[in-house]
């Protein structure tokens, strides 16, 4: 899978190595604290995969310029700060297998660093006067936050359709990656269309992203980062339950509900549940709904003429659905 993400940032290479040193610029600060915490981040970095969207995002309709540079920067200050706000909220110790911020620097100063990073992410709009971008990214940190507290609300009662699933998951993942494609078209001037059309490639590409990390609580294996059932123990209602609940027989569906409201601990039951969902179809229909997004941002790719970067994106849409963790 490494060797995939290497052949994808093929056309981009050369501007994910700058992209570093200026996304590292782009989070400094007088504070030494600030500064530690960060190089730190900087050291525990992901794939960066939402930078690598920005880039080829970029490509498909221009250049990359300085402002897709700033826009990358932007993408990826307010990913760290969620994350760095997540570990809070969950009171998880690990990130990548590291300690989290919060693990080595306790709650309080992971919240101010999350808050710190958002800053920056703002700042770098308006010291540019780069306007759209910044309306981009502003309506992007709201609808994460209530992708959050529409799916924590929900959690409360289970109540959760098919359709407000899908508004949580577009709000909640799909809205960040929908920016990075609308950042790179925006980043050379694109006209209104053509911003929105990279964006619903990007909400698409997303939805299927959310949907592809949801089945892993269903599928035993030693690469993914979470326990299987970890969604359930949470109560969080995913894709492949809501399906099998929705078709399940009366008794089912007591009972399987009863298990996620007071049993969701209880190991057995828990199991239960998951060979129901696999034998009921809800994994089918799951990877189905998945698969028809993939298509829906593949057809927008393939209204632009065939080029290195088109390419990298297809493969990034494979490695979307095919990844392992």
């Amino acid at each position: 899978m490494a060797n995939i993400v290497e052949e994808i940032k093929q056309p981009i290479n050369e501007e994910m190595k700058l992209f570093e040193q200026k996304f590292y610029e782009s989070m400094q600060s007088k504070v030494a604290l600030l500064d530690k915490v960060t190089r730190f981040i900087v050291t525990t970095k992901g794939k960066q995969m939402r930078p690598m969207f920005v880039f080829l995002c970029a490509k498909l309709v221009g250049e990359v310029n300085e402002k897709t540079y700033r826009g990358a920067s932007m993408i990826e200050l307010i990913h760290t700060a969620t994350l760095v706000h997540d570990d809070v909220v969950d009171e998880s110790f690990k990130r990548r297998n590291f300690f989290s911020i919060n693990a080595l620097w306790k709650n309080k100063i992971a919240v101010l660093v999350g808050d710190f990073l958002l800053s920056k992410a703002v700042l770098l709009s308006t010291d540019h006067k780069d306007y759209d971008l910044l309306s981009v990214i502003s309506r992007t940190i709201r609808e994460m936050s209530e992708g959050e507290l529409l799916q924590l609300e929900k959690a409360r009662k289970l109540d959760i359709t098919e359709d407000v699933y899908y508004e949580i998951i577009r709000q909640k993942t799909a809205t960040l990656i929908a920016a990075c494609c609308e950042i790179g078209a925006l980043s050379n001037d694109a006209d209104e269309n053509l911003a929105k059309k990279m964006m619903e490639f990007g909400t698409y590409t997303g939805m299927a992203f959310q949907i592809k990390d949801d089945l892993f609580d269903y599928l035993s294996s030693n690469f993914i980062g979470k326990p299987v059932g970890i969604d359930i123990k949470e109560q969080k209602m995913t894709l492949p339950l809501i399906h099998s609940l929705k078709i399940a027989s009366e008794t089912e569906r007591k009972y399987f509900f009863n298990t996620i409201k007071r049993y969701n601990n209880d190991q057995k039951r828990v199991k239960e549940l998951i060979a129901f969902v696999k034998s009921s179809g809800g994994l089918d229909y799951a990877i189905q709904v998945m698969k028809d997004f993939q298509q829906k941002a593949k057809n927008i790719l393939n209204e632009f003429p065939d080029s290195e970067v088109r390419k990298s994106l297809h493969m990034m849409l494979d490695y979307v659905i095919e990844r392992k963790f």
